[in-house]
């Protein structure tokens, strides 16, 4: 069995991940579901080791040896590409594929926030794109920035683990670094980066408090820097960034993050009626009001401002899952499903009824 055959059997069933694990056959996910492909033999200790010798080369290989476990990409012979994670289970590799579109989805494919196009054009600031493992939020960035890239002349430099869509110069000229193979750490890119003059610069992940702080210094000097995180809303998704820092640093973290900071986007994946799965964007603007809760550090209130700032193009989750529901895209399950305040949600929707 040939690992481009696997790729392009899950492309063809709209699976999001291919996972390969010994003791069962090959793994699609599709709309969030864990299927098994069909007709395909239980996967032995052998068969992954191939397929894995398949996608990795050299230098991923003496990290997985070395670490255990290795994030890498992959492209297929077919021009397509998949975010490769491979880990020991048992003994046994297992392997866990993301497939990544052929070609870069606009925002109004993916159904995002209008608001997003003019924010992607801001000389400087953060956002972030948050939600669970998953959801979409390296493909929400990659589509602000192919916006950016149809419509101004900006030099954009990505430091990913991996790289994940790459962006061909249209307006744009574009420098994608990957971890282990073009720099060691986004620690380590990050202090050299403003010597490379760009105008954009996207962060993969705010994963620790080295790289969150040299973010908020980079985004400070006058750049637009756009990262993400896993928290499940914008609100915790300011107070985990301001919990990285130790409890001395804290208050001044809020200082800096609400200067700094422009939107978060929280989002999550829902599957669609009709097949296929959609994001539920919560729309968080760094307005006055939420730029002063953040520096006051009631980032509980968030919400609540959110709510009420709906005219100014702000939206809960809760809000933009009912919005998908009434235009008849998602279950009314599936609202209750992935809301935050079901009982509160159950009030909006029966208020509509009447």
């Amino acid at each position: 069995m040939k690992i481009d055959e696997l790729l392009n059997l899950a492309a063809e069933s709209r699976a999001s991940d291919l996972h390969l694990i010994v003791g069962v056959p090959p793994m699609f996910r599709i709309d969030g579901e864990l299927r098994p492909a069909e007709n395909w033999p239980v996967l032995q200790r052998e068969d992954i080791e191939a397929l894995f010798n398949e996608v990795a080369n050299q230098r991923q290989k003496e990290i997985f040896k070395r670490d255990l476990e290795v994030d890498f990409a992959y492209t297929l012979q077919s021009g397509g590409r998949g975010r490769c994670n491979a880990c020991l289970q048992q003994g046994s590799i297992s392997l866990a594929i993301r497939l990544l579109a052929k070609t870069i989805p606009t925002a109004e494919d993916l159904g995002l926030p209008e608001i997003i196009k003019e924010l992607i054009t801001r000389p400087r600031g953060l956002i972030l794109v948050t939600g669970p493992t998953g959801s979409g939020k390296s493909t929400s960035i990659a589509a602000m920035l192919n916006h950016l890239n149809t419509t101004h002349k900006r030099y954009v430099v990505t430091i990913e683990d991996p790289v994940e869509y790459v962006h061909q110069n249209k307006k744009c000229a574009f420098s994608q670094r990957e971890l282990d193979s073009d720099t060691h750490s986004f620690l380590n890119a990050l202090k050299y980066v403003l010597r490379q003059d760009p105008d954009v610069i996207l962060v993969g992940e705010m994963r620790d408090l080295e790289t969150a702080s040299a973010v908020l210094s980079v985004a400070e000097t006058g750049h637009l820097v756009l990262s993400t995180g896993h928290a499940p809303s914008a609100a915790q998704s300011v107070e985990r960034i301001v919990d990285l820092f130790p409890p001395h640093e804290r208050v001044m973290a809020q200082s800096r993050l609400a200067s700094t900071l422009i939107a978060v986007f929280s989002q999550v994946l829902v599957p669609r009626i009709s097949g296929g799965r959609v994001a539920a964007v919560e729309i968080m603007l760094a307005n006055s009001a939420v730029k002063n809760l953040i520096r006051e550090g009631k980032p509980f209130l968030i919400p609540n401002t959110i709510r009420t700032n709906s005219n100014a193009g702000m939206k809960t989750l809760d809000d933009a899952l009912i919005d998908l529901y009434r235009r008849g895209i998602i279950t009314k399950d599936y609202v209750f499903a992935f809301c935050q305040d079901a009982e509160d949600v159950n009030k909006t929707l029966r208020a509509g009824n009447h």
